[in-house]
């Protein structure tokens, strides 16, 4: 991999298996857009707002160094040796498949509290409406980063809220486990950083003390903000996947996380 800076941009050569296209349209993140005009994705992530895009094999980072290494280049997991891993998973003919469909997916290292409120905002809902709702919310309640752009919002903000205060983003039920987090977490009472050192297990029985937290949303961020990447977090889409492809059952080892990935963005876009 190389890195460098160009006219105010940080470019990157040499990654292999990596699509943006493959990372923020397999259900992983909500904050992440396409931007057809320009053709580039855009977003925001730990209070900072980015424009990225892909262009002749090299990945282009509208950010300075500072920020890309100290934000991106471990929010996208650049470091990891994605290529050994799509090679031992492409052992199984399913996966196989499935991961030629899509082989520039990368499991993303999102904010823990962001990612948790996500997730939990994501039961019984869709990816459009997932989006609108935490968009109202860092609207309504995140620091403003820059012209309509907003950082999602910190514990300790929604903790001091009402249901009746979280109505305009119009979550539904979801607004008393949203709270219920925020609360818990703001007052120590759960502490997101002891994840990291928990086993997958434990950590998922951790987060579950939260209300509306089950194996679903606790399986996806262990993956996807804590990069544990032996979580499988079974939806709708994933139980029929399973019932589809493995009724036999499966194994996909230390790297199942990223077969999720790779199966959940197949079954839903392969026509």
């Amino acid at each position: 991999m190389k890195i460098y800076e160009h006219k105010n941009k940080i470019v990157a050569e040499n990654i292999e298996n990596f699509s943006l296209a493959d990372i923020f349209e397999c259900g992983q993140c909500f904050r992440f857009n396409y931007n057809k005009s320009g053709q580039f994705y855009e977003g925001a992530a730990f209070g900072k707002y980015l424009r990225v895009y892909q262009a002749d094999n090299k990945i282009y980072f509208e950010t300075d160094l500072e920020d890309f290494n100290n934000i991106w280049r471990d929010f996208f997991d650049l470091d990891r040796d994605y290529k050994n891993i799509f090679e031992k998973l492409r052992q199984d003919k399913i996966l196989k498949k499935a991961s030629d469909f899509c082989p520039g997916v990368r499991i993303l290292k999102q904010e823990p509290f962001e990612c948790l409120i996500s997730f939990i905002i994501s039961q019984n809902n869709n990816i459009p409406r997932i989006k609108k709702i935490i968009e109202r919310l860092c609207e309504n309640f995140g620091d403003k980063i820059e012209d309509n752009k907003y950082a999602f919002p910190t514990a300790g903000k929604l903790a001091g809220l009402s249901p009746e205060d979280l109505a305009v983003i119009k979550s539904g039920f979801r607004a008393k486990y949203i709270l219920d987090a925020a609360v818990k977490i703001n007052s120590g009472e759960i502490d997101l950083n002891l994840v990291y050192n928990l086993s997958l297990e434990d950590g998922a029985e951790y987060l579950k003390n939260i209300k509306g937290v089950g194996d679903k949303v606790s399986a996806c961020v262990l993956l996807f903000a804590y990069n544990k990447l032996n979580a499988f977090p079974v939806d709708v889409w994933i139980k029929k996947i399973i019932e589809k492809y493995y009724p036999g059952g499966y194994d996909f080892g230390e790297y199942a996380g990223i077969a999720n990935a790779y199966l959940f963005y197949y079954e839903r876009n392969n026509k």
